[in-house]
C-alpha cells in the first residue's frame, strides 16, 4: 500500500508498505520504525467520503484500499479532566471517549507527593533555604571565589539546610539510596561551593552522611504523624513475628498513599460499592469507572499492601482494576510513568537491536533461541509485530531463565484448568484448533491471556507485547514480587524498557550494553 505521510509543512514523505495491515497499532509501528519517529503520535487520514477532509484513524479498515494520505500529529501523554466533575455520574450510561493512555492531571491527584513525573531528577534541584541562610550563602560564595575560604556553618544553619533538602527529597522518594543522597550532596556543594568539606575526598562526604541520618529522622517524624508510606514498614509484635512489609523498591511514587483530604474510610467504601455496581452493567461507563478508581486509589492500595489478598479476592473486590485501560492508569498512579507509551516506544526502538543481538549470539544458547529466530524468519506478514514478539520471547532465554514458566500455549479446545494449574505468572497464547498442535510454528493464535496465581485475569488480548505490558503493570498494581526464576527478565522490563531505576544488576547491564552496541 502506498502512503503520502505529512510530518510537517516542509516534511512530506512517500512510504510503501508491502505487508497487509491488520491494525492501527501495527501501522504506527511501521511508521515509527520507517520514519524514525520517537514521540508518541496520532494518525489522521484524508477521508474520501468527506471530500478528503482529515479524520482521526481509529480502525485500519477506514483507509482507502490502495493509497492514502496520512498526517502525523505529535502529542504528549494526554491529561484527563478533573475527576471531580464526573464523580457524581452514578447513573450515567454514555460511553467514555477517554483514551487508555490518557492520564490524570497532577492537580487532580493529591495522592502523589510531587507533580514532576521524574523518578529521581538529574541534576537534583536544591531548594531555596530561609532568607537569612540564603544571604549567608551568597556572601560565603563570594568570599570563597575570592580567596578559597570555606564558610563556617553553624548548627542552626546546617539544620535549616538539611530540613529543607529532606522535604525536597521526600517529594520524590521516601527511601532514597545512599548513592542518590550523594548526588544531592554533590549538587549542594556545586551550587554553594563555600559548603565544601575541608578534608580530602569528594568535598561532600560529610553532607552525604548528614543527609543519610537526617532523612531517617525525617521518616521517623512522618511515622509518628501517621504517614502511610513509611508507617507500613514499622515492625510490630504479633503472630507474624514483626515482619517488615515491603518498602517502595521499584521506583513507586505512590506506594501507599494517605486518604485524600475530605474523604474517610466509610466514604471511600461507598465509592467502591458504586464502582462495583457499575461493573455489573453490560456496558460500562469508562469515565465513571476511571473517576471512581482514582478516588478509591488509597483504599485499594491499603487493602492490597496491608492485607496481601489473593488475586482471586482482588478480582472479586476490584474487578475494574483488571480492565486494560485501568491497568495503564493504575500503573501511572503508582509510578508517575505512562506504561503503554513508554513500553511500546522502547520496544519499537530496541526490538531491531535485540534481534541482531540474538542472531549474533544464538549459538551460545542452544536450540531455544535459534528456534525463535527460525520461526521469525518464516513469517511473511506482520513482520514488525513478530519481530517485537520474538524480542520479548527471547529475553528469558538470553537471561538464562525459565522461558516455559512465562510463555505458555494451548489449543482453544483444551481444558482450561490444566493449562492454568501451577502457573503463578505468565502469558497464555490460545491457538485455534484446526488439527495443529499448540506449538505449531504457523498456528493461528486466536488471542492472548494474562495468568496470575492460576487465574486468567485479562483475556482476549490482540498480541503478546500488549499482554506482557499488562502483566508488568499488574505486578505493580497488585504489589507482587518478581518470580525468582524470571527476576532478570522482569528487571530488564523495569529498568531497560520502562527506565525505572538505573541501578542494574551485572547480567541486565551486560545485556543492555551489548544490545545498544548493535
Amino acid at each position: 500500500m502506498l502512503f503520502r505521510v505529512v510530518l510537517g509543512p516542509d516534511n512530506i514523505r512517500r512510504l510503501t508498505v508491502n505487508e497487509a495491515l491488520d491494525s492501527v497499532h501495527q501501522l504506527k509501528g511501521i511508521l515509527r520504525e520507517s520514519l524514525q519517529l520517537t514521540q508518541d503520535f496520532e494518525i489522521q487520514f484524508e477521508d474520501p467520503e468527506f471530500a478528503n477532509e482529515l479524520c482521526n484513524l481509529s480502525d485500519i479498515s477506514e483507509l482507502p484500499p490502495e493509497k492514502a494520505t496520512l498526517k502525523i500529529i505529535n502529542k504528549a501523554p494526554e491529561l484527563s479532566d478533573d475527576v471531580s466533575s464526573v464523580s457524581s455520574l452514578d447513573t450515567a450510561s454514555v460511553a467514555s471517549s477517554q483514551s487508555p493512555t490518557s492520564y490524570p492531571s497532577p492537580s487532580s491527584m493529591p495522592l502523589r507527593r510531587h507533580e514532576n513525573s521524574e523518578q529521581w531528577p538529574s541534576p537534583f534541584p536544591i531548594p531555596q533555604f530561609s532568607y537569612d541562610v540564603e544571604l549567608r550563602l551568597v556572601k560565603g560564595n563570594e568570599v570563597y571565589r575570592q580567596n578559597g575560604t570555606l564558610l563556617d556553618v553553624s548548627r542552626e544553619m546546617k539544620s535549616n539546610i538539611l530540613n529543607a533538602i529532606c522535604k525536597s527529597v521526600f517529594s520524590y522518594k521516601a527511601y532514597p539510596t545512599k548513592n542518590e543522597l550523594a548526588l544531592v550532596a554533590a549538587e549542594l556543594v556545586k551550587k554553594h561551593p563555600c559548603l565544601k568539606d575541608p578534608s580530602m575526598g569528594t568535598c561532600y562526604d560529610s553532607w552525604t552522611m548528614s543527609l543519610f541520618y537526617k532523612v531517617g529522622n525525617y521518616r521517623h517524624k512522618l511515622k509518628e504523624a501517621g504517614c502511610s508510606e513509611v508507617s507500613v514498614n514499622r515492625r510490630t509484635p504479633g503472630k507474624d513475628g514483626g515482619k517488615r512489609l515491603k518498602r517502595a523498591k521499584r521506583c513507586e511514587v505512590n506506594f501507599l498513599p494517605d486518604i485524600p483530604a475530605g474523604q474517610c474510610q466509610a466514604s471511600l467504601q461507598l465509592e467502591k460499592a458504586a464502582l462495583m455496581e457499575e461493573m455489573k452493567k453490560r456496558h460500562h461507563n469508562s469515565t465513571f469507572i476511571s473517576a471512581k478508581m482514582e478516588m478509591t486509589f488509597s483504599l485499594r492500595r491499603k487493602e492490597i499492601v496491608d492485607e496481601e489478598p489473593l488475586v482471586a479476592d482482588v478480582l472479586t473486590q476490584w474487578p475494574a482494576l483488571f480492565l486494560e485501560e485501568q491497568v495503564y492508569l493504575e500503573f501511572y498512579r503508582i509510578t508517575g510513568v505512562p506504561l503503554k507509551d513508554t513500553f511500546f516506544s522502547s520496544l519499537d526502538e530496541y526490538a531491531p537491536k535485540i534481534i541482531k543481538l540474538y542472531r549474533s549470539r544464538s549459538g551460545a544458547f542452544g536450540e531455544d533461541l535459534k528456534s525463535l529466530l527460525d520461526k521469525l524468519d518464516q513469517k511473511t506478514t506482520n513482520v514488525v509485530l513478530h519481530r517485537k514478539t520474538t524480542a520479548l520471547q527471547g529475553l528469558p532465554v538470553f537471561m538464562r531463565e525459565n522461558t516455559n514458566s512465562l510463555f505458555k500455549s494451548c489449543l482453544d479446545t483444551d481444558v482450561e484448568d490444566s493449562n492454568l494449574r501451577g502457573t503463578q505468572m505468565g502469558i497464555l497464547s490460545v491457538i485455534e484448533d484446526d488439527g495443529a498442535t499448540a506449538d505449531t510454528v504457523n498456528g493461528n493464535v486466536r488471542c492472548f491471556s494474562v495468568i496470575i496465581e492460576e487465574h486468567i485475569v485479562v483475556d482476549d488480548l490482540p498480541d503478546l507485547p500488549t499482554a506482557l505490558a499488562l502483566l508488568f503493570g499488574l505486578i505493580y498494581a497488585l504489589n507482587l514480587k518478581y518470580p525468582d526464576e524470571l527476576k532478570y527478565t522482569f528487571e530488564t522490563l523495569q529498568k531497560v524498557f520502562m527506565h525505572l531505576d538505573t541501578n542494574l544488576s551485572a547480567r541486565v547491564l551486560s545485556f543492555r550494553n551489548k544490545m545498544l552496541r548493535m
